[in-house]
């Protein structure tokens, strides 16, 4: 491990350099063409590995941009490196945020979630290709273009790499001190919509059907199913309704956001949300939507990965802790499938989705050797 740590910490201009390259091409979820520029960035560093054979092939993801897959290595078995390209920060934002190294720190938007954990999968390889032994499996980097909003154009791909790994390694942005995610909250969307029947607010109330009292009513039904001890967060966001004051409103609806630390909540709170009935009769209601993402449950399989890892980090003289956090990430698809799977292996900072957002550079070197020393460890059994 010590070899792997110097080199890591010998290459640390190397990856601030890159860090800084992908943060200054701005890539929002959704911006085709910004992804897409970013990608070639990335594809064009990982296509300047020397020696390591690798195989790098962009995979279209249509209005999404363009998935990026790089595969290193041969052997039996195979490790899934998983990030995302993706963020959250519109165009324009490195104007008024650019990328700075200050006080010990690394800035700019997109920095933290997840640039430089996409620097810190490249660097580990590198590491890996530089030790006399090489990579002993297959090493497969997955990158893709629409993880913010839901991996709805990567997620069959993401799950195809799955399937055929020995395990998945996800370069989210580490936990506060470096720990890592062994528990996500699934994350699901509903829509309910409420049908009434319109009428002359002055002239005629009686004859109407107000679809925006009856939301009012249905609310509180829906608070009712948050259970904070099961880790079950149940929130009515957005609710839109009706077409003027003088008129009994016909239709209304509201945006539910659920995370769920569970596959039996998940499954509770879809089949209550489901059987919601009208108060008023001359209304209806109607859900749609969904869990869209599982929740990654500590399983055993994930436990003993994460013990390789603590054995690796003691060897680099860390002490690795684990956690679990409300927000979901495609490490949330790769357990549900029953892979083994770490999250949180990225960069050490703060700020995701926030102005502060930052990654702390003395952190940086060990945290690729981390990668790299427990990508030796799984594909060596």
């Amino acid at each position: 491990m010590k070899s792997l740590l110097a080199f890591c910490e010998r290459e640390l201009p190397w990856l601030i350099e890159t860090i800084e390259a992908l943060v200054c091409l701005e890539s929002p979820s959704g911006d085709a063409a910004a992804i897409n520029r970013c990608v070639a960035e990335l594809e064009s560093r990982l296509g300047g590995l020397g020696g390591l054979g690798g195989r790098v092939a962009r995979l279209p993801g249509g209005p999404a941009g363009d998935h990026l897959r790089a595969e290193f290595g041969s052997g039996a078995r195979r490790v899934l490196l998983l990030g995302h390209i993706d963020t959250v920060w519109p165009a324009g934002t490195l104007a008024r945020r650019p990328f700075r190294a200050e006080g010990g720190r690394l800035h700019g938007p997109g920095v933290f979630d997840m640039k430089a954990g996409l620097a810190l999968a490249v660097l580990a390889v590198k590491a890996l290709a530089q030790e006399s032994d090489g990579l002993p499996g297959v090493v497969v980097l997955l990158v893709t273009a629409d993880e913010e909003t839901g991996s709805a154009a990567s997620r069959g791909i993401i799950e195809a790499e799955a399937r055929v790994s020995d395990a998945a390694l996800v370069l989210e942005p580490a936990l506060p001190g470096g720990a890592l995610k062994t528990r996500r909250k699934g994350c699901g969307e509903f829509v309910l919509r409420v049908s009434g029947r319109a009428a002359h607010a002055g002239i005629e109330p009686e004859l109407g059907a107000s679809a925006i009292s009856e939301l009012a009513r249905q609310i509180p039904r829906i608070e009712a199913l948050r259970d904070a001890a099961a880790g079950t967060a149940v929130n009515v966001g957005v609710v839109r309704g009706g077409s003027r004051p003088n008129v009994v409103a016909a239709d209304a609806e509201a945006v539910i956001d659920v995370r769920v630390a569970s596959a039996a909540e998940a499954a509770r709170v879809t089949a209550a949300l489901g059987a919601l009935k009208p108060v008023d009769p001359g209304t209806r209601v109607a859900v749609a939507g969904g869990i869209d993402r599982p929740p990654m449950e500590r399983s055993p399989a994930g436990a003993a990965l994460f013990a390789v890892a603590q054995a690796v980090a003691a060897d680099l003289g860390r002490t690795l802790g684990e956690g679990r956090t409300g927000g979901g990430s495609d490490g949330n698809l790769t357990a549900a499938l029953g892979v083994p799977t770490l999250d949180g292996l990225g960069a050490v900072g703060g700020g995701a989705h926030a102005d502060d957002e930052h990654v702390t550079i003395a952190d940086l070197p060990w945290r690729a050797a981390l990668v790299a020393g427990l990508l030796r460890r799984i594909l060596a059994v």
